[in-house]
């Protein structure tokens, strides 16, 4: 559903992305791992068409990102580090002004029941997002990308400032989706959230992916250990 083929993107002489090759599938969760400035952001910006890439190609479901940068949108929901919402609307309110930008679902009820199902507690649906917490917005986020019926997740330290009882619920609800069939692209410096909730492993250093892994073939504390030899050499 994701490819990236010798994906690479310069600043002048300085490479953000080096000659990546990666492919995801429907169903995993493939986390990039890495310090800032690493490529990770660089690489979800490339699939979303927000940057051009210097040279190789970016793929949805098989098409050119750079070619067909509306039709591969449909496919995709991206949720970044800090997910902007209106402040003084409730979550539902949010919720149902962006399915409308988008032509899609704007029924109260059924999108007040996605919102419950995106692990939002049902008394706060109603109340201003200004009282919502990091965690509940990023709740927002999932349930939109489940009325737009989104196959693809792009996702950029969706985690990040999340409490553990937050950061927990929302892998549960990435588990919940890769049961759908959601392929989902994470960034993230949690190796333990990494290895816990995904099903690819990746490292990055200095724009190129220096190491790839299923979780499931690597302990944590291997991972651990990898993530550490690469950050340091």
């Amino acid at each position: 559903m994701l490819e990236a083929k010798d994906l690479t993107k310069k600043y002048g002489n300085f490479t953000a992305l080096d000659t990546l090759n990666l492919s995801i599938r429907a169903g995993d969760i493939f986390c990039l791992l890495g310090a800032n400035g690493a490529g990770k952001s660089t690489t979800i910006n490339l699939f979303l068409n927000f940057i051009e890439p210097s040279s190789g190609k970016a793929f949805v479901n098989g098409l050119d990102v750079e070619k067909n940068p509306r039709k591969t949108k449909q496919w995709l929901s991206y949720i970044p580090e800090n997910l902007q919402l209106y402040q003084n609307m409730t979550g539902l309110e949010n919720l149902r002004f962006f399915c409308g930008l988008q032509g899609g679902n704007q029924n109260k009820e059924e999108l007040e029941a996605l919102l419950i199902q995106s692990g939002l507690q049902k008394d706060f649906v109603l109340k201003r997002v200004s009282s919502y917490s990091k965690g509940m917005r990023q709740k927002v986020g999932v349930a939109l990308a489940r009325a737009k019926g989104a196959k693809i997740l792009l996702l950029d330290e969706p985690t990040s400032g999340l409490d553990p009882k937050a950061s927990n619920e929302f892998s549960e609800l990435l588990l919940e989706m890769k049961e759908q069939k959601v392929a989902t692209l994470m960034t993230t410096h949690d190796l333990f959230r990494a290895k816990d909730t995904g099903t690819h492993i990746g490292i990055m250093k200095g724009g190129v992916l220096v190491d790839k892994m299923e979780s499931s073939q690597v302990s944590f504390q291997d991972l651990e250990q990898k993530y550490l030899r690469h950050m340091h050499t």
